[in-house]
């Protein structure tokens, strides 16, 4: 009798987890997670995120297990070429012919904020952890998509701030002539003025340049204390190393990375980089939790993880999270979860979704090591203060969201 009803006991547990589990596919739209990864897979924006931002993505859905309530993940990966045609294209017909849940990566921000038009329009979800532009919270707000990493507010806000307050107060800006470039230019120029600084001149080039010879030899000529590069990836190393042909920093004037990134450190080298004040989202070597991820994807790509990369693992995570809390992966009521709970992992310290989407989190003001002050290849930043969350990125009173009640 015992026996019978250990059994009975034991049939029922087995139909409830069964009812439970088909219950919990049910919600999952194909019976799968399935993710788009968009970026720059082999032009100027490779480095950034690119296939390491793929992998990165790949480190999460292991990590998860794979599934989602016993629901496989499935990932789908583009190289938008740096078009935003190309880009909305893409994500068009992920949508429409291969239900993507989400769309995550997206770098160049022309690319992004064309995507996350199609995503809104499909009601879908994107989660941008490459962009810079400051607009795709702003006046590109919508309902169906997220801004992870950082974006031009903090990157200029802390990074010019303190250049400023070190007497560097005339500028020339060398911008991208794109939305990023722009929205960095407009950032950087506030944060200046502000400060007392004055904005001597400025100049726009294409995206992306390779020769910046006329455009060095113009910020020279402006007398400026300092060059603010308002652009990112190959164009900044491009412009860094032209400047050195050109003895910019030995004439008197000084450089300002203004989206300088990990990579872009390493590819240049100390001896030509060291001093440099810039701000990042994460570093590597900041803590024990972010050294133990950081040497986990170097063991899978030779190299160490800047913070995009480290944003991507961050925002899939959560995103997975959430769709196994819900038990669905429809996009309007994942976006929505994903808001109502903080974020505190190995990237992001007090971390949260506000109602335009922006994730804030901690800043990180760093300065560049010198040779004789690093350890090895990787050991690159200083790390010299933290910005606060609700102080590094651009306040909701002066939002132009739609999602935002002022």
């Amino acid at each position: 009798m015992t026996f019978i009803k250990k059994t009975l006991t034991s049939s029922i547990a087995v139909a409830a987890a069964t009812l439970m589990a088909s219950g919990a596919q049910a919600d999952m739209s194909d019976n799968e997670v399935r993710i788009g990864y968009l970026a720059d897979m082999s032009g100027g924006y490779r480095d950034l995120a690119g296939p390491g931002g793929l992998e990165a993505l790949k480190m999460a859905v292991e990590d998860f297990g794979g599934t989602v309530n016993g629901v496989p993940i499935e990932i789908f990966s583009a190289d938008d070429r740096n078009s935003a045609d190309v880009g909305a294209s893409t994500v068009r017909e992920w949508l429409d012919e291969r239900n993507v849940d989400m769309v995550a990566g997206l770098v160049a921000s022309s690319v992004s904020i064309a995507a996350l038009k199609v995503i809104e329009e499909k009601n879908g979800l994107g989660i941008v952890s490459g962009s810079a532009a400051s607009s795709i919270t702003d006046e590109h707000c919508a309902p169906t998509h997220i801004h992870w990493v950082y974006d031009t507010y903090p990157m200029a806000n802390g990074t010019a701030k303190a250049i400023v307050d070190q007497g560097g107060d005339s500028w020339f800006l060398l911008t991208a002539d794109y939305a990023f470039g722009h929205a960095l230019e407009e950032d950087v120029t506030k944060v200046v003025e502000e400060n007392g600084g004055t904005i001597v001149d400025s100049i726009r080039h294409p995206f992306p340049t390779n020769d910046f010879s006329s455009y060095i030899l113009q910020a020279q000529g402006s007398g400026a204390k300092i060059i603010g590069l308002a652009n990112a990836g190959a164009d900044t190393v491009n412009a860094i190393n032209t400047a050195s042909q050109f003895g910019v920093v030995q004439a008197g004037q000084q450089l300002a990375g203004l989206i300088v990134f990990l990579n872009d450190i390493y590819a240049m080298g100390l001896e030509t980089t060291q001093g440099l004040l810039l701000t990042t989202g994460w570093y590597w070597n900041m803590d024990d939790e972010s050294r133990e991820w950081a040497e986990r994807y170097y063991e899978r790509m030779g190299t160490m993880p800047g913070m995009v990369h480290a944003g991507i693992y961050s925002s899939t995570t959560h995103y997975l999270n959430t769709v196994a809390e819900l038990g669905s992966d429809d996009p309007v009521a994942v976006r929505q979860a994903m808001a109502e709970k903080p974020i505190n992992d190995f990237f992001a310290r007090n971390g949260r979704i506000r109602e335009d989407g922006r994730m804030v989190h901690d800043m990180y003001l760093v300065k560049v090591k010198s040779p004789e002050e690093s350890t090895h290849d990787w050991d690159l930043y200083e790390v010299l203060s933290t910005i606060p969350a609700e102080e590094a990125f651009r306040p909701l009173s002066e939002s132009e969201c739609k999602l935002v009640n002022n």
